[in-house]
């Protein structure tokens, strides 16, 4: 039993534990918070670049990006860090406390909206 409580521990998650996928009133879906979060927090990777020396770098879209929509007022700002294994990523932030229930949302820097 030891044993599966250890592999279960080393599992990877998408998404924190505080959030989770709804309906959203922005767009499709989105990230909400299903506790209250505290401004300042970091809620982890929604983007990489992989820099490549024979073409072009590709930013990917993690799934903590996949699911965040636009707003011109945010609530989450992305940060960009640079780090050994992907030398750019992009981490979320809260800019305020995040009430429970209430939708994350981001100002778009990678795409036109």
């Amino acid at each position: 039993m030891e044993k599966n409580k250890m592999s279960t521990q080393l599992m990877y998650k998408p998404l924190p534990d505080s959030l989770t996928i709804k309906t959203s009133k922005v767009n499709g879906l989105g990230l909400f918070a299903q506790e209250g979060i505290a401004q300042g927090a970091n809620l982890g990777t929604s983007h990489i670049k992989i820099e490549n020396d024979e073409k072009e770098d590709e930013v990917f879209r993690m799934p903590l990006g996949g699911f965040i929509n636009h707003s011109d007022d945010p609530n989450i700002v992305k940060i960009e860090l640079h780090d050994d294994r992907y030398k750019t990523k992009w981490n979320l932030i809260a800019l305020r406390n995040i009430k429970e229930g209430e939708e994350l949302t981001v100002k778009y820097t990678f795409y036109k909206v």
